[in-house]
């Protein structure tokens, strides 16, 4: 077995980023449905209308992004990007324009 089987430029992430048409009964029902049929194979909601999964290789991701071609709406635009590991822990998350609070670790009690 190689070492850098578990490199994180090896370990690979699929983001599908969409949106789709939900201005009718149908459309929603569609938009739905494929929401539930990429959260069946593994992704997990990443921001509105964008899901990411871990993959262990890029074979792994190939046979994933099949599966997420093979359900594609009609209508609409969806998107498959696929990133490594190591890529994914560059990004920079904001939350609003306020900076986060850092935690400060427990303070020691003085007993007398």
């Amino acid at each position: 077995m190689s070492n850098d089987r578990f490199s994180e430029y090896r370990v690979m992430w699929v983001l599908v980023l969409y949106d789709l048409p939900t201005e009718t009964k149908k459309q929603r029902k569609i938009a739905a449905q494929f929401r539930k049929q990429i959260m069946r194979d593994g992704f997990t909601m990443f921001q509105f209308s964008i899901y990411m999964r871990h993959c262990h290789s890029r074979e792994n991701a190939e046979t994933h992004i099949k599966r997420v071609k093979a359900i594609l709406p009609e209508a609409g635009l969806v998107g498959i990007l696929c990133i490594t590991d190591k890529q994914l822990s560059m990004m920079e998350l904001f939350y609003g324009k306020r900076e986060e609070e850092k935690i400060i670790g427990p303070q020691q009690l003085e007993l007398f």
